[in-house]
């Protein structure tokens, strides 16, 4: 009786092992796209049903703001000139408040997505003195406004978040990984346990 429940728990505990981070994973993109949606969806002030209540289309709230960013493209690519982009930004950046957020939210966009990549070039910074290596993104390569002519500027992202640290480190200490910065960013997410 034991060897049969010790069988049973060992393909209940592997089915666990394959169905947990599927379901789970599935039900995080699933309530993100439910909330994005919710939060996003105007369909309620276009389509009322025969009672006078809006009626909800699901999809619409994300295939809403996917049409924003594709005419955004396309007229900020073939239509607004740089003379027009350059005035606009410095006319936000007199605006205190919205211009810390805007320009932050900006480049951290850009960072992934942008022309200029930022996390495109993942390292491993070497840590002697506290016995450790850590897996890192170089995002600068020239601190000399900082008066920092042998240093470099790395961002070690944070294990199981989306948030991370810059850190300023010796360039003599920085060396390049081998592998693409999307492993590298999912390995480090995953605290280690994401196969590179």
């Amino acid at each position: 009786m034991n060897k049969i429940f010790r069988i049973l728990l060992n393909y209940l505990v592997n089915g666990a092992i394959v169905i947990l981070p599927l379901g789970a994973a599935i039900f995080i993109m699933v309530w993100i796209f439910a909330k994005v949606d919710a939060a996003l969806n105007l369909s309620g002030i276009f389509w009322v049903d025969s009672l006078g209540h809006p009626k909800y289309i699901p999809g619409l709230g994300i295939l809403g703001v996917l049409l924003i960013f594709l005419i955004s493209g396309i007229i900020f690519s073939n239509f607004i000139t740089e003379p027009i982009i350059t005035w606009f930004n410095k006319w936000l950046k007199r605006l205190p408040i919205f211009n810390f957020f805007y320009t932050s939210i900006k480049d951290l966009t850009e960072a992934f997505v942008g022309d200029e990549k930022k996390f495109n070039e993942p390292i491993l910074v070497d840590m002697p003195e506290l016995g450790l290596k850590k897996i890192g993104f170089l995002t600068q390569k020239d601190l000399s406004k900082l008066n920092l002519l042998e240093d470099v500027a790395v961002y070690f992202p944070l294990s199981y978040s989306f948030a991370g640290q810059l850190c300023i480190v010796k360039a003599e200490r920085v060396k390049p990984l081998d592998i693409s910065a999307t492993e590298a960013m999912k390995f480090v997410i995953s605290g280690g346990v994401s196969h590179i």
